[in-house]
């Protein structure tokens, strides 16, 4: 199955700027979706965004729409998560997720990476 390795997490100050990146290896070609994810301590895991390897199309979170950007390099199969104008609140624990579809809900998420931490600082 569909192997995903997050990098790019890091501390950055309020109002920088980082870009993770989610790596997928394996049986790829039977997942169509990839999405992020983020959970701060204390609060459950909520979506951050998503975009469709096989369509122009993307999802974003209300909070984040206007600051993070997605893309995608299919050649590497990598896609891209770019966030600006990062804020403390952004403070948490960044997952990507292969699935089927595009979709907002994490059980709609079969394979799941290991994390990489961010944190934005006041």
């Amino acid at each position: 199955q569909v192997q995903l390795v997050e990098s790019g997490g890091g501390l950055v100050q309020a109002g920088g700027s980082l870009r993770l990146s989610c790596a997928a290896s394996g049986r790829i070609f039977s997942n169509s979706a990839l999405g992020w994810f983020r959970q701060a301590p204390g609060k459950e895991r909520e979506f951050v965004a998503a975009v469709d390897w096989r369509a122009l199309e993307t999802l974003y979170t209300d909070s984040v729409k206007g600051r993070f950007t997605l893309s995608r390099d299919n050649a590497k199969n990598t896609v891209y998560l770019q966030m600006n104008s990062l804020k403390p609140e952004d403070t948490a624990v960044y997952y990507c997720a292969a699935g089927p579809f595009l979709r907002r809900a994490s059980v709609d998420y079969a394979r799941w990476g290991q994390g990489t931490q961010v944190t934005v600082s006041s």
